[in-house]
């Protein structure tokens, strides 16, 4: 669920939309519920709630995602004032259509119910987040598994930045990792701390604190690109240590690397996690790394 949300006025018209172009009346609650189902609580954050749920027409899994209008005003696209998260994952997972052929979660549609932002996702299935998933192979992963999905995290975050999205929030929590094929695959969901890219620093942050990059605790400013590459590295972190990471702990020197993992694998670690974001690597660097290749 998203940790923090930047604030501006709530919208001065009810709509609904499946695409930006297309602008509905507010829809009545049973007439959601006539359409889908909704099921056990999946995650809880600060502003609202995400449930499992169905599709009823043709039983779809799918995530509804609640946000409260009266605790968080929504912020919106300056381009076309829909929910700026809705045209965010627009622009990231495609259309209904394109269910399951991007790393982002596709939109299924979005609603204004009652006093409540109502976003239907897909729901991968057999599906977990990277916690529940590190969990359940012992509390870390072996590095030939974390290597495979972090080539995955590394071509979604080239994938976003291509398209002008700065998620601002990429931790385990917000990556999922779907296992109804052969090799587990990285989904990305919870955009609602993402923003789109502008060539301007950032100065107001948006996130998790505790993954926020070192230049933001140094100077409160902080660029997209570099601070994806340096979330990539606190994720890559946890997949292969038993602790949790924080950038500020890090800095003090009070966070050990694991003696185990392979020197290729290490120096990818300490590049992601390099703390002067003018020596940081950019995505593609890292995507060519000869751990990754």
């Amino acid at each position: 669920m998203q940790t923090e949300l930047q604030q501006l006025q709530p919208p001065h018209r009810w709509t609904r939309s499946v695409c930006v172009c297309r602008v509905c009346e507010r829809v009545p609650k049973a007439e959601f519920e006539r359409k889908y189902k909704r099921l056990g609580l999946i995650g809880r954050g600060g502003f609202g709630s995400v449930y499992a749920g169905l599709r009823l027409e043709d039983s779809l899994p799918v995530a509804i995602k609640y946000i409260d209008m009266k605790r968080a005003q929504i912020r919106l696209s300056e381009v076309d004032s829909v929910p700026l998260e809705v045209a965010l994952m627009q622009k990231t997972g495609g259309g209904p259509n394109s269910v399951g052929e991007f790393a982002a979660v596709t939109l299924l549609e979005w609603y204004y119910v009652d006093q409540d932002l109502v976003i239907v996702m897909e729901r991968p299935p057999a599906s977990m987040d990277l916690v529940d998933y590190m969990s359940c192979k012992g509390g870390c992963l072996e590095e030939d598994v974390a290597r495979i999905l972090m080539k995955q995290m590394v071509d979604a975050a080239i994938d976003l930045h291509n398209k002008g999205i700065f998620h601002r929030d990429l931790k385990c929590e917000n990556t999922l990792v779907e296992m109804g094929s052969q090799e587990p695959r990285i989904r990305i969901i919870d955009f609602g701390c993402g923003s789109f890219q502008t060539k301007e620093v950032y100065r107001r942050f948006s996130g998790t604190l505790a993954f926020a990059p070192p230049e933001w605790f140094s100077s409160r400013k902080y660029r997209p690109s570099l601070t994806t590459v340096w979330q990539l590295g606190t994720i890559l972190y946890r997949m292969l240590h038993r602790c949790h990471f924080d950038t500020r702990r890090f800095t003090r020197g009070l966070i050990k690397f694991n003696k185990n993992i392979s020197q290729e694998c290490l120096n990818f670690l300490h590049l992601c996690l390099e703390n002067d974001s003018r020596r940081r690597p950019t995505l593609e660097d890292l995507r060519v790394h000869s751990w990754l290749l």
